[in-house]
């Protein structure tokens, strides 16, 4: 199911030529590695300029609200939403870990 939810929003992005050069998520040639490259060289070249690095949360009304915006078919918005909904997120670093719900 995911796969087909996938190809109905990358055809529809690809044509209104929403994604920008810097998207990885639904991008040909780009995946999870190279979005963890990205943000690790951009992180790392921030702590060494002295910068603060902070991890914030979306809430998930307003991702909902900005695949609205975009124009996605509504059955696809209403099962991201279904998707999104009650899930949660854990961060571990060096064994210790806390988890957390976004806001909603």
């Amino acid at each position: 199911m995911e796969t087909l939810i996938l190809e109905a929003i990358s055809i529809d992005m690809y044509d209104r030529k929403v994604f920008r050069s810097c998207q990885h998520g639904f991008t040909k040639g780009k995946s999870c590695l190279t979005n963890l490259i990205a943000f690790y060289n951009e992180r790392t070249a921030w702590m060494d300029e002295g910068r603060v690095v902070a991890f914030n949360i979306i809430s998930h009304n307003i991702f909902i609200g900005k695949l609205k915006k975009c124009g996605l078919d509504e059955w696809i918005v209403r099962w991201t939403e279904n998707r999104l909904n009650g899930r949660t997120q854990k961060v571990v670093i060096s064994g210790t870990g806390s988890s957390w719900s976004p806001v909603v």
